[in-house]
């Protein structure tokens, strides 16, 4: 398979106005490494506030004014220029959002879905197509957004990326506060876009869900990758895995014993000068505390931390 998206030590800072108009850089992001292939379903995971919906934002080129970037993002072998961003965007490389709110309350959902395709008859067709495959009724195109169930609207989103015929899809956390029934529903519409060759990011904060269809799965800790590991790794009691957060995470699911991390995510205002996860890591030593480890490969997946073997 080709590489479609690579990013290289991505790091994403703002400027934040203290007491006395003072000035100070938070580092959300720090040194993340991502990479998917066409056809490859990659489930990036980690906690609220981890950075996860940044490095969409950053693919995307829709980052706010302020924010600073260092780092390298690469789509189809070539970097990822504003310019490039901007002509790809919607096209090439689509968004899934996992809000309904994302869709213009006051604008019928079919007409939102075939915006900005080319030629309008072909664009209906494309649409109408996808709809029908969706098990969406020909009624559905007409309707606002506030009409429609959950499982429609999730349907609706993952439309805009099919008729876009996009290579590339970031589904940004598209499965919260859905039923089991419909989060099934949702998985199977990304595995169906990776069958048919396209990448996907899938962002989220859920292990299982990610688990049920990702090729590969990236753990995120305080706007860092600490591990990438393989879905198969994430069994047992997680002797497979590489880094002790990846570790924690597992064994925190109700089904794996309910233990919880001691802890908190630092905020990131408030990192630590090491291992973002050494303040909570009981095989934390000195050594950690000094620098960020670098990624390394071990053992089929690669990990940031000095202690894995």
């Amino acid at each position: 398979m080709s590489v479609l998206l690579e990013v290289n030590h991505l790091s994403i800072s703002f400027l934040q106005y203290t007491r006395g108009f003072q000035q100070k850089k938070l580092n959300v992001v720090q040194e993340l490494n991502v990479t998917v292939h066409a056809g490859e379903i990659v489930a990036l995971v980690g906690s609220s506030g981890a950075g996860k919906s940044l490095l969409a934002h950053a693919i995307l080129g829709i980052l706010p004014d302020s924010a600073e970037t260092s780092g390298s993002i690469r789509y189809d072998g070539e970097e990822l220029t504003t310019a490039r961003q901007a002509a790809l965007r919607g096209r090439e490389i689509a968004l899934v959002p996992q809000s309904v709110n994302y869709l213009n309350p006051l604008m019928r959902v079919g007409e939102q879905v075939r915006t900005n395709r080319g030629d309008a008859k072909e664009a209906v067709k494309k649409q109408r197509e996808i709809f029908e495959r969706y098990g969406l009724g020909a009624e559905v195109e007409r309707m606002f957004p506030f009409q429609l169930s959950g499982g429609m609207a999730r349907r609706i989103l993952v439309s805009t990326a099919s008729v876009s015929g996009a290579k590339l899809v970031i589904a940004d956390e598209p499965t919260p506060g859905l039923d089991a029934g419909v989060v099934k529903e949702t998985l199977g519409f990304f595995k169906e876009l990776a069958d048919q060759g396209c990448g996907v990011l899938f962002i989220t904060h859920d292990i299982e869900a990610a688990l049920q269809i990702a090729h590969k799965v990236a753990i995120i800790y305080a706007g860092t990758t600490v591990e990438t590991a393989r879905p198969d790794d994430f069994a047992g009691s997680g002797e497979k895995l590489r880094h002790p957060y990846s570790k924690a995470l597992w064994r925190a699911l109700p089904q794996n014993g309910f233990d919880p991390i001691p802890g908190f995510q630092p905020h990131p205002g408030a990192l630590p000068e090491g291992c973002r996860f050494a303040p909570r890591c009981p095989m934390a030593t000195n050594e950690c505390m000094n620098s960020l480890p670098e990624m390394r490969w071990l053992r089929g997946g690669s990990v940031r931390c000095i202690h894995a073997s």
